[in-house]
């Protein structure tokens, strides 16, 4: 702000002390002098008769004057959230889901949980993964994550990767989440190759193949994708990616600071 401020209070001043814009004089033979005490005024007078000043500065700082606009969204949009996660908190009980038997990433006794519900070809999911990282990364032990299927294709690749990753999950927890990381890292190769890029993945990790398709095709994991379905459904989530944050609703790719702020909140509340 100060950037652009600047200049709007230089240009009015000069303008002033030079007298080449008119303002209501002392006497009619002198301009008035410009004093800390009348300065406000005098650049409101100023701008209110020649617009065009502002104009041009804006022009000649627009990108910082889309910054400022951007910030003030950002701003807003987290005073909002932060808002609602309060009210939540204090006032929503905690959402009965089913997680028995899902793979945990990170601390599995940690205060926080994070429960994603996400689609392996979705591209804002694929984008909300890196945000999740740094989450990870800078919360540690305090925080862990539980990974809920809703691929929006059934019949698609979408539903092959969630099939494969419980498949993985009964085999190793830990391969699981390579499978993950590996699925979201070439979500390209995903919605390209499907099988082929799925079985390139399961060799890489040294699994039992037999067991593998076998799993993966089980009824047992078509009930706990239902169930992960059931309970989107139940919650009202229509759309991925969508977080659970100890029962905090986070929707969307959010960016790091206001993903971190309903981790903030949720972890103050367990203290």
């Amino acid at each position: 702000m100060k950037k652009l401020f600047r200049p709007l209070v230089l240009g009015g001043v000069l303008l002033l002390a030079a007298g080449l814009v008119p303002v209501m004089p002392a006497t009619p033979a002198r301009a008035a002098t410009v004093t800390d005490a009348n300065l406000k005024q005098m650049l409101e007078d100023l701008l209110r008769e020649h617009p065009e000043i502002v104009l041009d500065v804006l022009r000649s700082h627009s990108e910082d004057v889309l910054d400022i606009a951007q910030a003030g969204a950002n701003a807003r949009r987290k005073a909002a959230l932060e808002a609602q996660w309060h009210k939540e908190v204090k006032n929503t009980p905690q959402k009965q889901i089913s997680l028995a038997g899902r793979p945990v990433k990170g601390n599995a006794a940690a205060p926080v949980r994070i429960v994603a519900f996400s689609d392996f070809t979705c591209h804002y999911c694929q984008q909300a993964t890196r945000v999740l990282d740094e989450v990870m990364k800078k919360y540690g032990k305090n925080v862990s994550l539980v990974y809920k299927h809703m691929p929006l294709d059934e019949q698609g690749p979408g539903m092959l990767a969630a099939r494969y990753f419980v498949a993985v999950a009964a085999q190793s927890e830990s391969k699981a989440w390579k499978f993950y990381d590996a699925m979201y890292a070439d979500r390209d190769r995903l919605l390209l190759e499907g099988q082929k890029f799925v079985d390139e993945v399961c060799d890489r990790l040294g699994l039992d193949k037999a067991r593998l398709k076998k799993d993966a095709a089980s009824d047992k994991t078509a009930r706990i994708i239902a169930q992960d379905l059931d309970d989107a459904k139940k919650l009202k989530i229509d759309g991925t990616p969508c977080f659970l944050v100890n029962g905090l609703m986070v929707r969307g790719a959010l960016s790091e600071p206001l993903f971190e702020a309903a981790v903030d909140i949720a972890l103050e509340a367990t203290r």
